[in-house]
């Protein structure tokens, strides 16, 4: 079990929390755990994505010379 809470646990807390909301407020506080937890998802998700895309710069392309013709060097590159 998630943070070592015993089952037993478990039971005694969602019977305290169905007391102190009723019946008919636990589908709607699921609903919003689920949505605050889809939000942090996506957030964290966004930051994560945004960080990487900071990080992730390419590298230059290196130059590539044709196997026909021959280097030339700096005088010839001056003429």
């Amino acid at each position: 079990m998630p943070f070592n809470l015993h089952p037993g646990y478990l039971l005694i807390l969602l019977a305290i929390v169905l007391i102190i909301f009723g019946p008919g407020k636990l589908p709607e506080l699921g609903g919003a755990l689920g949505r605050g937890i889809r939000e942090f998802r996506k957030v964290s998700s966004d930051i994560t994505d945004e960080v990487k895309s900071a990080v992730n710069v390419p590298e230059p392309t290196p130059t590539v010379h044709s196997a026909t013709e021959p280097e030339k060097t700096e005088a010839e590159k001056k003429s």
